[in-house]
């Protein structure tokens, strides 16, 4: 799975999402993970209520299944939601990325939380079909 970082400096999850300069992505598995990519983001980022910087934002991280933040405002929130994205805040202010890779990577080969069960099963669940009636 992509999981993506909310950073100002690539090291630590330490921006807030509507205001990340940078989202820092990697894929994630139970053997371990890999950087992929970060994408840069300029212009006006202030936590100032405009809503038209959050479209790039999750464009950016369609892709992922999480994406940890230092925090998210109830806006951002809902449209990754909606993306099927699920928004996770750190659990301490500026934790470094690679210790939430290896504490993902550790419940992965655990016994996850119950809130990475539920995205774990939604992932592998397969996808079904409505197939129409044909009188053929």
């Amino acid at each position: 799975m992509k999981v993506g970082f909310t950073t100002y400096d690539n090291v630590r999850v330490n921006a807030h999402f509507g205001s990340a300069k940078q989202i820092a992505i990697y894929e994630v598995a139970e053997t371990g993970y890999n950087y992929l990519e970060t994408v840069e983001f300029g212009g006006n980022l202030a936590e100032d209520g405009n809503e038209d910087k959050l479209v790039p934002k999750v464009a950016a991280v369609k892709d992922c299944t999480i994406v940890y933040t230092s925090a998210i405002g109830k806006s951002a929130a809902t449209r990754l939601v909606a993306n099927k994205i699920t928004p996770l805040r750190t659990n301490q202010e500026d934790e470094a990325i690679t210790d939430v890779l290896d504490d993902l990577i550790k419940q992965l080969n655990g016994t996850p939380a119950p809130w990475l069960r539920k995205i774990l099963n939604l992932r592998n669940k397969p996808k079904s079909f409505d197939f129409e009636d044909d009188d053929e």
